[in-house]
């Protein structure tokens, strides 16, 4: 049974994460995985499911979603992979006065360590930038030394930057 990736992006109406998943239940298709969102009135999907359809049938049965041409939709098949180690999981927390490069300037702090960013949200309230991350870090990682640099990388944005540990009740 394939994996498939799902998406389905445009401009926002009640109803859509309804059609689609029922399509998708339809079809026999599990979620397994999926995140949901709204940007500036643009809704974003992304789903991962499991099943028997093909990609080919996912597409012809969300068809109805773009008749309109608000949304688009698309569906591609995931190779399987083995599912990763678990490892320590840390939410990573900034806010501060918004300005390009927040993002790319704080996330390769991260990234020097080989932490992986698993979950990523961001959002601009007035002048305030708010960033949210959950953070997996491979084992050996100094996470206090992290949360230094993190915080050093911040400030030379102009921003305030922690790293907490996660707990699976958290999750």
């Amino acid at each position: 049974m394939p994996l498939l990736a799902i998406t389905v992006l445009g401009h926002d109406r009640p109803g859509i994460i309804a059609e689609t998943t029922a399509a998708l239940a339809g079809l026999g298709l599990n979620l397994e995985d999926s995140t949901m969102t709204l940007l500036r009135g643009h809704f974003a999907m992304t789903l991962i499911t499991d099943g028997s359809a093909d990609a080919a049938t996912v597409e012809e049965s969300l068809a109805g979603l773009t008749t309109d041409g608000s949304l688009s939709v698309s569906v591609r098949v995931v190779p399987p992979e083995p599912t990763p180690p678990a490892r320590a999981s840390y939410l990573l927390s900034v806010h501060g006065g918004d300005r390009p490069g927040i993002v790319s300037g704080v996330v390769a702090e991260v990234a020097r360590v080989g932490g992986n960013i698993t979950d990523l949200s961001t959002r601009l309230v007035g002048d305030l930038y708010v960033l949210t991350a959950e953070v997996e870090l491979p084992d050996g990682v100094d996470s206090g030394a992290l949360a230094h640099a993190l915080r050093e990388a911040a400030e030379g944005l102009g921003v305030k930057a922690s790293l907490s540990p996660l707990t699976s009740d958290d999750l």
